[in-house]
């Protein structure tokens, strides 16, 4: 009985870990992506549009925030010692952080549904604005995109 406990403990404590993980990862890729629409090409409204996202991930996650740094164990984390590709330019930084952004939030929905789905339908919800936000950007910085 006491190591099936451990085990469920253990197990949930991994999930917060996921969820605290991507939390992280998509708000950096957002950060970047605002930064580089704010200073590159000085576009306001996509600016606070990808600020929006960032805060919304906070708002979606506020609740559980104490559990999150609670399962948080950066010291042991093999991912910290991966080395990143150099970008060859502005575009491909802004294509790794919309892609980084993505997929973290893609786990954040899935994830958070084992814990409330609420909140993984908040998080379908930021993924799709995401997309709809890549495609404006590109359209800005990549020149005109078919439709």
């Amino acid at each position: 009985m006491v190591n099936e406990r451990h085990h469920k403990k253990m197990q949930k404590n991994s999930h917060y870990r996921v969820i605290d993980a991507n939390i992280n990862r998509a708000s950096e890729g957002l950060r970047v992506i605002e930064d580089t629409v704010r200073f590159l090409n000085g576009d306001k409204k996509i600016f606070y549009r990808a600020r929006e996202l960032r805060h919304g991930l906070s708002r979606v996650s506020k609740n559980i925030y104490p559990l999150l740094i609670g399962s948080r164990n950066s010291v042991g984390d093999s991912g910290g010692k991966v080395v990143d590709a150099k970008h060859r330019d502005v575009v491909a930084v802004l294509v790794a952080n919309f892609k980084r952004a993505q997929e973290s939030v893609r786990v954040l929905e899935e994830y958070s549904r084992l814990i409330s789905r609420t909140a993984g339908f908040e998080f379908k919800k930021i993924r799709f604005k995401l997309y709809t936000l890549e495609k404006d950007v590109a359209k800005r910085f990549f020149g005109r995109l078919s439709d």
